[in-house]
C-alpha cells in the first residue's frame, strides 16, 4: 500500500468559524461533524479535522489549486478585504507571487494559509 495522508487535526479558537471559512473560501463541501471535530475534506480525500484548543501554535497549510480555482479564491479574498502576501513571512503585502500564481493569508485562528497553482520544485 502506498502511504497517503488521510487526515490532520487543525487546532482552532472556534472550530465552526474556521471550518466554515476554509470550506467556503476554497469551494469545498461544508464541514461535517465526526466526534469532537468538524471535518472538511479536500479533493484528494485528505480530511482537515478542526478542533478547539485554548492555545496552539499557528501552522502553515498549502493548497494546490487550478488556475480557475485561483481566480475564484482570489476574488473572494479581495471581496472580503482579507490581507494577503506573496511570501510566507508576510513581507510583500498585496502581491501575488510569481511561482505559477500563489499567495498567503491567515484564517480566523491565525494559521498561515497558502494557495498555489504550481507545486514547488516543478
Amino acid at each position: 500500500m502506498a502511504v497517503e495522508l488521510n487526515h490532520t487535526i487543525v487546532p482552532t479558537k472556534d472550530k465552526k468559524a474556521s471550518a466554515e471559512f476554509r470550506a467556503e473560501l476554497l469551494g469545498l463541501a461544508p464541514p461535517t461533524p465526526f466526534g469532537p471535530f468538524l471535518c472538511v475534506e479536500t479533493a484528494n480525500g485528505v480530511s482537515l479535522d478542526f478542533d478547539e484548543r485554548a492555545t496552539f501554535q499557528p501552522i502553515h497549510y498549502a493548497f494546490l489549486i487550478s488556475e480557475e480555482e485561483f481566480d475564484t479564491i482570489f476574488e473572494k479574498v479581495r471581496e472580503r478585504g482579507i490581507r494577503f502576501w506573496a511570501d510566507p513571512f508576510h513581507s510583500q503585502e498585496g502581491v501575488v507571487n510569481g511561482h505559477g500564481r500563489g499567495f498567503y493569508f491567515e484564517d480566523p485562528s491565525g494559521h498561515n494559509m497558502e494557495v498555489l497553482t504550481r507545486a514547488y520544485g516543478t
